[in-house]
This record gives structure tokens, C-alpha cells and sequence, in this order.
């Protein structure tokens, strides 16, 4: 069956804005730019209502939004800041610990930024949203081999870049 109605799409609505927004955040690195796409993939939805299949939204909540993403950005760079949290522990570290952290911070970021954005995605879903790699294979329509081969590349070019062991 095809199709949802005003109260599926609340309903969808209120299930998956958040994941998609978050998603469409790693990709972009400016939480403005991901309300943006994330209100505009919705609105796609809401479009296309007579369309949608409720059983494959997930998926498709995902596509459209890394669709909408590729058509505002193109084959630009994207720049992602990525705050770390730290326990309040940290402010009783020493200042060389904090020097380096902060250093290692500022190189996460840019070798982050510097990630493919298919790997990254996968990389951040899993380790900021703690999704399983089946999880991810689902909301972005791709199989769990496919998750853990952009997985491992994600994790190989991340240890070059920062050189550390992972």
C-alpha cells in the first residue's frame, strides 16, 4: 500500500526529524544548513505523499535528504565542526594535557573534514549515534557489507591523517 496520510506524516515527522537532521549535520557541519535540508526533505515527502511507501520511509528520509544535500553543495568541501565533550573532570587536567587534547582536537576535525562525506557519514552514525552497522545499512539503503567496508576505510584514512592507532 501506498501513500500516507496527515497523521503518518506527524507521526514520521515526529520519529525521524531528528535522526535525518543529525544525519544531514555530519554531512554539512552547519546545524542551520541541516534544519534547511532536513524542513525541505520533509516537504518533498509531504509532496509526495500520495507516493510513499510508510515501510521504506526511513530509506527514503535519508536519499532525499543526501539528494538535497548534493544539489546545494555540489563537489564543494564541506567543513565540519565538531564540538567534543568533555567530563568536568577535564578542567583539573594539566596544561600540557589540555594543550595537547585541544591539538588533537583541531587535528580530528580537520582530517574529519577531510573524510569522504560517504565514509564520514557512516563513521559519525556510528560513533556519535551509536548506531550498528545494520542500523546504518538501513537508513541509507545499503547492505551491512557495504557499511563496513566504508567502515574500515573511514577508520585507515583516519589513522594516516592523525597517525595514532585506532
Amino acid at each position: 500500500m501506498t501513500g500516507i496520510t496527515q497523521v503518518e506524516f506527524d507521526q514520521v515527522f515526529m520519529d525521524w526529524y531528528i535522526p535525518v537532521r543529525n544525519s544531514v549535520y555530519y554531512k554539512t557541519g552547519d546545524m542551520q544548513e541541516a534544519e534547511d535540508i532536513t524542513q525541505d526533505t520533509f516537504l518533498k515527502v509531504w509532496e509526495s505523499r500520495e507516493k510513499v511507501n510508510i515501510q521504506t520511509i526511513g530509506p527514503l528520509l535519508y536519499k532525499i535528504s543526501r539528494n538535497i544535500f548534493l544539489n546545494r553543495i555540489g563537489h564543494k568541501r564541506v567543513a565540519l565542526k565538531f564540538a567534543s565533550e568533555y567530563d568536568d573532570d577535564l578542567n583539573s587536567e594539566s596544561p600540557d594535557f589540555l594543550l595537547e587534547m585541544n591539538d588533537f582536537d583541531r587535528r580530528l576535525q580537520a582530517s574529519l573534514s577531510g573524510l569522504d562525506e560517504r565514509y564520514r557519514s557512516v563513521f559519525l552514525m556510528n560513533r556519535i549515534d551509536d548506531m550498528t552497522y545494520s542500523q546504518i545499512a538501513t537508513n541509507l539503503g545499503l547492505s551491512v557489507k557495504a557499511i563496513e567496508k566504508r567502515m574500515s576505510k573511514a577508520l585507515a584514512f583516519l589513522k594516516e591523517s592523525l597517525n595514532v592507532k585506532i
